[in-house]
């Protein structure tokens, strides 16, 4: 019994040894872990010029200073939603893990800037609602307000720039 415990113990203790005397193994291993990171990587940014697009072609319009909906938005909202659905089941499939969608809001450059933020979180928690109403879960889909931090249009001196502006986007996040 005693000699069985010592040849366990000079085994296990080899293995261990293998294991550390293999710097290609390790080496290996960290470059699988950055192929598997460049992959998923180029999956978001393939996901997200589809989200940015969708977003464009499906975007909900709020009345003027406001985070209420203007009429016509169930269609848009009910197709984005959809969208997210199907590209959450190609994100499975490519064996991406660990994702959320993420809906920032955004305004034009009138008014204050802290009223802005405020307004910008209040659209993207009411588009959020929208989506989680319409099949997307809630515990994979989040809101931030960005104001007018990230203006698509500079400057915004018509209204037809401060429209383009005014908007939410969505995107995926590891």
């Amino acid at each position: 019994m005693r000699y069985m415990l010592c040849v366990t113990f000079l085994l296990a203790a080899a293995a261990g040894q293998a294991h550390a005397d293999d710097p290609l193994g390790a080496l290996k291993s960290k470059v699988g872990g950055k192929a598997k990171d460049t992959a998923n990587s180029a999956v978001v940014d393939k996901v997200n010029a589809k989200l940015l697009d969708e977003g464009r072609k499906n975007q909900c319009s709020f009345k003027s200073d406001s985070d209420v909906l203007e009429p016509g938005c169930d269609a848009k909202a009910k197709k984005l939603a959809n969208v997210l659905i199907d590209i959450k089941k190609q994100l499975a499939s490519s064996g991406v893990t660990g994702y959320h969608f993420v809906v920032s809001g955004h305004t034009d450059s009138s008014g204050k800037d802290d009223h802005n933020l405020a307004l910008s979180k209040q659209r993207a928690a009411v588009m959020v609602k929208e989506l989680v109403a319409r099949g997307v879960p809630k515990d994979e889909i989040v809101s931030v307000g960005m104001g007018s931090k990230k203006m698509l249009v500079k400057p915004d001196n018509t209204p037809a720039k401060k429209a383009k502006n005014r908007r939410y986007e969505v995107q995926v996040e590891l």
